[in-house]
């Protein structure tokens, strides 16, 4: 299911994750390359609308912060705090092609070892449990090889796809941040949700299989 790669640098980055059936296609996830630069922007263009309501608000025009250009400066930043040990960015493809992302970001080791975990997806393949199967690669690896022992991740009130996402990884929900983040121009509350290594110790994917949710190719 795991690919890793020899660095030195980083326990469980870069690697190659999956792959996975489910509705929407074979699903895998691995680390974002520089060629990735013309799918990305054409998919964060064109979903605009479905994502911009989501994401932190951030300087500049969202043409201008999500065109080709702007991607190899975002891909050398993953890539930089990765080898760092900071976070473990990802790429999200459905039969080969690019579907969106998943960041375990704000790595901290020691006594909380501890990340958050965030993602998005392509609009036309949103539903077809794409963000879950991506997801649980995600969280197994980061309970298994990336040695972490807890992942939040937060997520406005209004965002139910996204919960559905979160209950179906069996992440919990612990609390609300109230005005937590500024979100599309105003300070926004967020339930926080998390996961435990000792919440799933036959692991997410294989919850997933079993609840004929998904199925390993």
């Amino acid at each position: 299911m795991a690919t890793l790669e020899v660095t030195g640098r980083h326990p469980g980055w870069p690697v190659r994750l999956g792959p996975l059936r489910v509705g929407g296609g074979v699903v895998e996830v691995r680390p974002p390359r520089l060629f990735d630069a013309g799918a990305w922007s054409r998919i964060r263009l064109r979903d605009r609308r479905y994502l911009e309501v989501w994401e932190p608000t951030a300087p500049g025009a969202w043409v201008e912060r999500n065109a080709m250009l702007a991607w190899p400066a975002q891909w050398s930043a993953l890539r930089t705090q990765a080898r760092r040990g900071h976070s473990l960015p990802f790429v999200i493809t459905v039969d080969g092609t690019f579907a969106g992302q998943v960041t375990v970001g704000n790595v901290v080791r020691g006594a909380l070892c501890s990340a958050w975990i965030g993602y998005w997806v392509d609009r036309e393949r949103a539903g077809g449990g794409i963000a879950t199967a991506a997801v649980a690669l995600v969280v197994d690896h980061c309970f298994g090889p990336a040695g972490l022992h807890r992942l939040e991740a937060t997520v406005r009130p209004e965002n139910t796809a996204s919960i559905r996402v979160l209950d179906k990884s069996g992440f919990r929900r612990e609390g609300l941040y109230l005005r937590y983040l500024d979100v599309a121009g105003d300070w926004r509350d967020h339930l926080c949700y998390a996961l435990t290594v000792e919440d799933a110790p036959e692991g997410m994917v294989t919850r997933l299989i079993a609840g004929g949710r998904a199925e390993r190719v």
